[in-house]
């Protein structure tokens, strides 16, 4: 019996592995890319165009996360129709929710690309940073509908338990960024030297290729998901479940970077010691953060397939698996982060000043990472069930029951400064690690059921 378990074990971990790693990889390429952005628009331009850029992609990405929440419906919605190998059902679906991706795409970009200075004035910035936003927002909102197609697109092929496409299709489009950053920034050779607005071109094309990429690959005949125009037409029986899952989505998104901007209010109080310290433990924590990523993608799709295959329990014992999987690569980067700071440190920053008050923090930070991996990959297994609205109000308790007010205690009351994110993080995790653990084991989400008709 024991060895019979045991081997059950190593093919549920096997096959969350075989999920995570490339989603791992994807969203690791994703934050590298961000950083060396982020050098050459600071080495190449200036300080002042890093921080219009900054501006800028905080703006962008928040309209992007809240209104893209329809991708979470998708993935769950396909997930489980992929146990259930109804493949007719998963193309209507991967459709359809296309088709709501472009609307929105369209939306966002004439808005953003016709107000991009309006937008900018929710901050208080100088008129040199304003003026370089503007037309960053300008020129990058052309590749806004691009965006939302993409994140569709990997969204679907994750759901139906393809995670290697979208890694592919990343790292490609990530790597023509870097190269048309540099070619329309400098000038080099035979293209134009366009500075800020060259940044935002190369985003933006790059973009456009990848959900070039995605299209021509759905329309493949060896394709899980097939693209067919006349399955993009709304129908009630997918848009209602859709709605149903995703509008908890949106709302979470929406609290969740309110919460971020109120906690950069927050942290602005504090002197540029502490603010240049508070951006790159952000960026030490963003790298350690893509495992929990990676394995909470996982655990969604098996979540899901599981459920489709009318198998509640290899649900729950995927979903714990995982979650004690990430718990595990997480503990093991804290080590790191906690016997050797001054070396995840130094990677960022050679100023001492910067290192001797971001060392301390960092074994703060280094402690939460176990619960920040639990918490997240129970949040996935939550979503991959369809308990969506589940997701939503424990990570909105999460944010403004405990993290935000404790957080503003610590850093504005109690002087605490940067330690006092990282002390109310560490406090809001471990809380709601009890609390999401109870939720998901309870399993009543194993009653629900998106389609009251098939499609």
């Amino acid at each position: 019996m024991e060895k019979i378990f045991t081997e059950t074990q190593k093919i549920r971990v096997k096959s969350i592995l075989f999920l995570a790693l490339p989603a791992m990889m994807e969203m690791s390429l994703n934050t590298l890319v961000g950083m060396a952005d982020t050098v050459m628009i600071s080495r190449f331009i200036g300080k002042e165009a890093l921080a219009a850029v900054g501006f800028a992609n905080q703006i962008i990405f928040t309209l992007i996360f809240v209104f893209s929440a329809f991708n979470a419906g998708a993935t769950a919605m396909i997930s489980r129709s992929y146990g259930e190998n109804n493949r007719q059902r998963m193309n209507k679906i991967m459709n359809e929710n296309l088709s709501l991706n472009i609307l929105l795409g369209v939306i966002i970009t004439v808005f953003t690309f016709f107000f991009a200075r309006q937008i900018l004035n929710v901050y208080d910035i100088t008129e040199k940073v304003s003026n370089y936003g503007s037309t960053y927002l300008r020129y990058i909102a052309i590749g806004q509908i691009f965006m939302f197609i993409s994140f569709a697109a990997a969204a679907s092929l994750r759901g139906a338990g393809d995670t290697k496409t979208p890694m592919y299709i990343t790292g490609i489009s990530n790597i023509l960024n870097i190269i048309g950053n540099y070619l329309l920034i400098t000038g080099f050779g035979i293209f134009p030297e366009l500075g800020i607005a060259g940044a935002a071109i190369s985003t933006a094309f790059a973009r456009f290729f990848a959900a070039a990429m995605y299209l021509s690959i759905f329309k493949s005949k060896n394709s899980r998901l097939r693209l067919h125009l006349k399955e993009m037409k709304i129908t009630k029986t997918i848009f209602k479940p859709l709605i149903n899952l995703s509008y908890a989505a949106g709302i979470e998104q929406l609290f969740m970077q309110l919460a971020f901007f109120v906690n950069g209010i927050f942290v602005s109080k504090l002197d540029t010691t502490a603010e240049a310290s508070f951006r790159i433990l952000l960026n030490i924590e963003s790298i350690s953060f893509m495992p929990a990523i990676g394995i909470a993608i996982a655990a969604t799709t098996i979540v899901g397939k599981h459920l489709g295959e009318n198998n509640p329990q290899e649900s729950l014992k995927s979903g714990l698996t995982a979650a004690i999987l990430g718990t595990i690569i997480g503990t093991s980067i804290a080590m790191f982060y906690f016997l050797l700071p001054d070396f995840a440190l130094r990677i960022f920053t050679n100023e001492k000043q910067v290192i001797d008050y971001s060392a301390p923090v960092l074994k703060i930070v280094a402690f939460n990472q176990s619960f920040l991996a639990f918490v997240s990959i129970m949040i996935g297994g939550l979503r991959g069930a369809g308990d969506t609205k589940g997701a939503m109000y424990i990570t909105i308790f999460r944010l403004w029951i405990i993290f935000v007010p404790l957080s503003y205690y610590l850093i504005v009351i109690k002087d605490l400064g940067v330690a006092g994110v990282w002390l109310a993080e560490v406090s809001s995790f471990l809380l709601i690690s009890l609390i999401v653990i109870r939720r998901f084991t309870k399993m009543k989400w194993a009653e629900i059921n998106f389609f009251n008709e098939q499609a």
